[in-house]
């Protein structure tokens, strides 16, 4: 009789060692990424994102998206052109374009950092946004820029979480403003430990025992679909494996690992999805029984079924992109470096987004200001 062998387990250390050269590419790929995401945020960011949002939200959203989204490319680049991950779609092929809520399990800290890697081949890369964790948002440089990208913080407490999800995503329903609202309903990054409190729970309450998925925390996306309901055209239920383990942030840095990242998209059209909460929450529940059970199979075959055809990313325009990033980057710091009127302005721009971010402040159109 056949044995079952774990496709997950057959290596178990790093696929590729951490020599000197890739250390070295790893720490430039680093530097580039942080220093272009501080020049994004303070240069372009800070203008298209307030000093526009005075005049205009709209105009506002898809300028910032522009900018971050120019930014954001360096991560797909990255990971499938430098680090030569593979990155393999199955499922559903979806339409470019669309306003959705999107739900993924959470196998690691990285986990939301390839579903850039779908939305840029869908023309949305800069219009994605995530409900995270509100710890994160005191991350200097980068909480600034989940600030500026209207993501929604949280701190996993519902009573503390309810007013605030509504007021932000009821300034996200117009349907003439592009937009990805990422979810990851497990509330944190899957671990053996954090499995067992699920399924003690699970056990406790009559729910699925889970084995490769946490039991979904289903409020928030109830809420989100409440909120959003009239202005989607869908919701995608994302399922991520890794193969052969799961990456930390670094090992996507320095191109360690993963050697695969396997995608597996379920698209189901807004009309499609219950309207009642508890409606929601079953759905929502019967949605990771099915991730459970792809997470379960992808361990022994290695891959999700239904594999479908994505393009890949062109390389030229790739490179054109980045080189353009590091230019302006370059000569950004440059300037403020050698010029008091822009260390003047860099210091200010900073000023207002350390209390802006935590305050959670966003400037209003003046037009609506004076209509009040």
């Amino acid at each position: 009789m056949a044995v079952l062998t774990r496709v997950t387990s057959k290596l178990g250390a790093k696929y590729r060692t951490l020599a000197p050269f890739r250390f070295l590419r790893g720490l430039v790929c680093l530097l580039v990424l942080v220093s272009s995401a501080f020049v994004t945020l303070v240069f372009f960011g800070f203008i298209s994102s307030v000093i526009m949002r005075f005049f205009s939200i709209s105009y506002s959203r898809k300028t910032t998206s522009f900018f971050f989204g120019t930014w954001l490319t360096l991560w797909p680049f990255l990971f499938e052109k430098i680090n030569k991950t593979k990155v393999v779609f199955s499922g559903d092929i979806v339409p470019s374009r669309e306003r959705i809520v999107l739900i993924a399990n959470h196998r690691t800290e990285v986990d939301w950092m390839y579903l850039w890697d779908i939305a840029l081949r869908k023309g949305c890369i800069g219009y994605i946004k995530y409900v995270l964790k509100s710890s994160l948002m005191r991350l200097p440089i980068f909480g600034w820029a989940f600030h500026i990208l209207e993501f929604i913080p949280v701190e996993r407490k519902w009573e503390a979480d309810e007013s605030n999800m509504r007021r932000m995503l009821s300034t996200l329903n117009d349907p003439q403003d592009p937009l990805w609202l990422a979810i990851f309903p497990e509330g944190t990054d899957f671990t053996e430990q954090k499995c067992l409190r699920s399924q003690k729970y699970a056990a406790e309450h009559g729910l699925p025992i889970l084995k490769n998925v946490l039991l979904p925390k289903t409020k928030g996306f109830c809420t989100c679909l409440q909120e959003l309901r009239g202005s989607l055209n869908a919701v995608y239920d994302v399922t991520i494996g890794y193969k052969y383990r799961c990456p930390s942030f670094l090992d996507n840095v320095f191109g360690v690992d993963p050697s695969e990242v396997h995608i597996h998209i379920c698209r189901f059209p807004i009309d499609c999805i219950p309207t009642s909460e508890d409606e929601i929450s079953t759905w929502l529940m019967d949605r990771f029984r099915f991730k459970d059970k792809l997470l379960y199979n992808f361990q022994f075959e290695g891959q999700f079924p239904d594999q479908a055809k994505e393009r890949d990313l062109p390389a030229m325009k790739g490179i054109l992109n980045c080189v353009t990033v590091i230019i302006l980057t370059g000569l950004c710091m440059y300037f403020t470096f050698s010029s008091v009127w822009f260390k003047l302005y860099v210091s200010v721009v900073i000023a207002y987004l350390v209390p802006a971010t935590y305050f959670n402040i966003r400037p209003q159109p003046i037009l609506r200001v004076f209509k009040m």
